[in-house]
């Protein structure tokens, strides 16, 4: 008996305790809108990942396993395969995450953050300063990547070709050098 009032009374504040207050509330479902763009995102990388591994894998085999002829046609109905498998599992994952993220990531938002710390984030997230940088991600991006390779083209060039001088020869494939004088 004085085990069940126990586990009872433990019962009793673990859900008084599991449950926000409508301030908080409202500051974590603030945060998940704020966040739904970042949430759909991830769902559409998680749903495309299978789509993208199968077509490296079709990629390698239309250049093994299919007569030159045939590549190009084979390759435009296997984008189209590619395209209608993403536009039906995309929306549908971009759904369910975004319905799961208030069970996950608002239960840890809640837990995690004070009602301070939440009103804090919402403002950073809010600030036309994060929009403009954020709004910026892409143009930086391509910045330090055209530095990037520019700076690590002589460096990196020879190892490629190296690497594909391996493969070739790993795969039976006459040497580069021998392929570029019979293309000339």
């Amino acid at each position: 008996m004085k085990n069940t009032f126990v586990a009872l009374l433990l019962l009793a504040s673990a859900g008084a305790y599991a449950q926000t207050s409508p301030v908080k509330q409202a500051l974590v479902d603030k945060m998940l809108s704020l966040q739904r763009p970042a949430i759909e995102q991830t769902a559409q990388v998680i749903a495309e990942r299978p789509a993208l591994q199968m077509m490296q894998q079709a990629g390698a085999a239309l250049q093994t396993r299919v007569a030159p002829e045939k590549r190009e046609a084979i390759a435009k109905e296997i984008q189209a395969d590619l395209k209608k498998y993403a536009d039906e599992v995309v929306p549908l994952m971009q759904q369910q995450a975004v319905k799961l993220a208030p069970a996950t990531v608002g239960v840890m938002l809640a837990e995690k953050f004070t009602d301070d710390e939440l009103k804090q984030l919402i403002a950073i997230i809010e600030s036309p300063v994060n929009r403009k940088f954020l709004q910026m991600g892409g143009e930086m991006q391509k910045a330090l990547a055209d530095k990037l390779v520019a700076d690590m083209q002589a460096t990196v060039d020879p190892k490629v070709k190296a690497l594909a001088t391996a493969m070739d020869k790993h795969l039976g494939l006459p040497a580069p050098a021998a392929k570029s004088a019979s293309g000339s």
